[in-house]
């Protein structure tokens, strides 16, 4: 049985779905990631499983139990929001103190899972400091073991990591993935970050206009996007029309290969800048290198084609064109995907 279980969620803010019979379930001790552009869904899907939205139609069960009228305090969920919340005129103790005390828990119990939780989190000893002497980084880490102290069945988190720079981000989201797997705890999270869903999550979910488009494992969904609307979201642009079959695709850009086991028919390609090959202006498809970005071990050059859309390339820093110059692209097969309908 799911931990966590929507079945036909649907909420609507006038005539607009925000959730639209949405169905997900959530494994005990699973990470999923919740990722989708903003006004996707992702945060009212949240605040349902939390309590703090009403629905109107469709359940949501927890371990099996269906949530209707069951208050927000009793659902045995943590949520931490984005910008954390926590309250400036307790210390650190008495913010992660604060859901066990709610609940009961006796001092001398409140104490020792505080300094538990300051542990894991890597706060040691940081019980006496004042919440406005905290950088970014360790409010964050304070915020998560208020969420943890109640020991709840689900931890559900909006854009925990939204208001940090990106160095500390990839840092802490290792922090994350490897303190849940230490705990055991059943995450929800959401994210409009690729990067940072994909580094913690065990499973992603990609949201468009309140549904579900794609379910499936970081490497499922990055390799194999269900549509134009999940690859270009990933960040992928090199998606054209194509009439598929015999193993290759015809494009504007030429004919393509496409990995043998493609469906046919008229489709939607992508093929992944790490597909796209430049060699000399005497082989493949004629381009211009309009741009080149830096990207530390790699670079992005855009390339322009005499006739269809530009292309994106990942180029080796030895192997970089100048701008302007005249080259030449064939396509690597293993890097082209034909998308579904």
């Amino acid at each position: 049985m799911a931990l966590l279980g929507l079945d036909q969620v649907t909420v609507r803010f006038g005539e607009r779905a925000a959730l639209d019979a949405v169905g997900l379930e959530v494994a005990e001790h699973e990470i999923v990631s919740v990722l989708g552009p903003s006004g996707s869904g992702k945060s009212t899907l949240l605040r349902v499983v939390a309590g703090l939205q009403p629905l109107d139609a469709g359940r949501v069960l927890l371990s099996g139990a269906d949530q209707a009228g069951v208050p927000v305090h009793r659902r045995g969920v943590g949520l931490m929001f984005q910008d954390h919340q926590l309250f400036p005129q307790r210390d650190v103790g008495g913010n992660v103190a604060f859901g066990p005390r709610m609940h009961g828990v006796g001092r001398a119990e409140r104490d020792r899972r505080v300094a538990e939780l300051l542990e894991l989190v890597g706060l040691p000893g940081a019980g006496r400091r004042a919440i406005t002497s905290l950088s970014g980084g360790e409010q964050q880490r304070v915020a998560l073991a208020r969420a943890l102290a109640p020991e709840p069945r689900l931890l559900m988190l909006d854009e925990p990591l939204g208001q940090l720079d990106r160095g500390l981000r990839e840092r802490l989201v290792g922090e994350l993935r490897g303190l849940f797997g230490r705990l055991g705890t059943t995450v929800l999270a959401v994210t409009h970050d690729q990067g940072e869903a994909f580094a913690l999550a065990d499973r992603v979910v990609v949201m468009r206009d309140g549904r579900i488009a794609q379910t499936g494992t970081p490497l499922e969904v990055w390799r194999r996007p269900a549509d134009e609307f999940v690859a270009r979201f990933l960040g992928f642009d090199n998606v054209v029309g194509a009439t598929v079959g015999g193993g290759a695709a015809e494009t504007v850009w030429g004919r393509i290969p496409v990995p043998k086991d493609s469906p046919g028919g008229e489709r939607r390609v992508l093929v992944r800048p790490s597909g796209v090959r430049v060699t000399s202006a005497s082989e493949g498809l004629l381009c211009t290198a309009e741009a080149c970005t830096f990207r530390g071990d790699h670079v992005a050059v855009r390339l322009r084609p005499e006739t269809g859309p530009p292309l994106e390339a990942e180029i080796p820093l030895v192997d970089a064109p100048e701008r302007g110059a005249r080259v030449g692209v064939v396509f690597a097969p293993d890097a082209v995907v034909v998308l579904g309908a």
